[in-house]
């Protein structure tokens, strides 16, 4: 895993233990899970002092008892390895739709009757927003996405990820992909939830980089596509391009909806792989954004 420069609150696995929580600094993983219990505990300990909060981990870290080398956990989940998990757990994590402009664009180029309907979301008040995965059900660092086997056109959805606690307070953000079966979605958009929601269709990591953010950070998303150790694809966007505002999208995900363990947002998608392209099982994904890290997942066909 490459280390950022600020502090990422992570989970991860002892071989043959339970999860844990840390805080990544320095290249090193410090495990507060004795001072936290698990994320859906810290979130709910943050509702109206989120800064307080990410004080008190910061200083639980320089506390911890157990240190460990952030190399330790770079290897793919097994029973008998240490490796990371994603940085949720008991969360509902969400989608938005239709964000960026690109995205519009590619809705309205893959759908078969013309796309009208993205065109009109995009200008909308109120913004797409889909459920995508329980926490216990989200791929971390290394670990597999899949396509679907029912699809011939899946792609991955590199996106800028919120996490929010019980009140919606945003205590910071991770890198996300929301795999995607783009000929599925196209044929009808009814079917957005086979399209989006199935077995290793969600990704989160490395770690979530804490802060009380009120704005959009200033952040590059980048994604690149290996494929037999060959670069097919790389691109990247700024969160500038964003057509929401984070808050809108928060106040829209709280409607008449509540999240005791708090939530994870992902923000929309700004980089779309030309038509042509189709991942394929052994594809290497990489997201990077900025301050967080690089989510490194290799695709498999479920």
């Amino acid at each position: 895993m490459t280390t950022p420069d600020r502090p990422l609150l992570v989970r991860f696995r002892l071989a043959g233990g339970s999860a844990r929580v840390g805080l990544l600094r320095d290249s090193a993983v410090r495990d507060v899970t004795d001072a936290v219990g698990s994320v859906a505990d810290w979130l709910r300990g943050s509702v109206g002092r989120v800064e307080a909060a990410i004080a008190e981990l910061t200083a639980a870290a320089e506390r911890a008892a157990h240190t460990y080398p952030a190399a330790q956990f770079d290897h793919p989940p097994a029973p008998d390895a240490d490796h990371w998990l994603a940085p949720v757990d008991a969360q509902d994590v969400w989608a938005s739709g239709v964000t960026y402009e690109r995205s519009r664009a590619a809705r309205q180029e893959e759908a078969a009757d013309g796309g009208d309907i993205y065109a009109r979301v995009y200008t909308a008040a109120r913004p797409e927003l889909f459920f995508k995965a329980r926490g216990e059900r989200v791929v971390g660092p290394l670990d597999a996405v899949g396509i679907r086997a029912d699809a011939a056109w899946s792609v991955p959805e590199p996106e800028l990820t919120l996490l929010l606690n019980p009140a919606l307070e945003v205590v910071g953000y991770t890198a996300g992909n929301d795999m995607s079966s783009r000929d599925i979605e196209g044929a009808n958009p009814l079917y957005l939830p086979q399209a989006k929601v199935y077995n290793r269709s969600c990704a989160l990591g490395p770690g979530v980089a804490l802060a009380p953010l009120t704005a959009w950070p200033d952040v590059t998303i980048h994604v690149t596509i290996a494929r037999g150790g060959a670069e097919v694809f790389a691109d990247s966007v700024h969160t500038g391009r964003i057509h929401r505002t984070l808050a809108e999208l928060v106040e829209y995900l709280g409607r008449s909806s509540s999240y005791p363990d708090g939530a994870a947002l992902l923000t929309g998608t700004g980089i779309v792989p030309p038509s042509q392209f189709a991942l394929q099982p052994g594809d290497v994904v990489t997201v990077t954004i900025d301050g967080v890290g690089s989510l490194v997942n290799t695709v498999v066909k479920v």
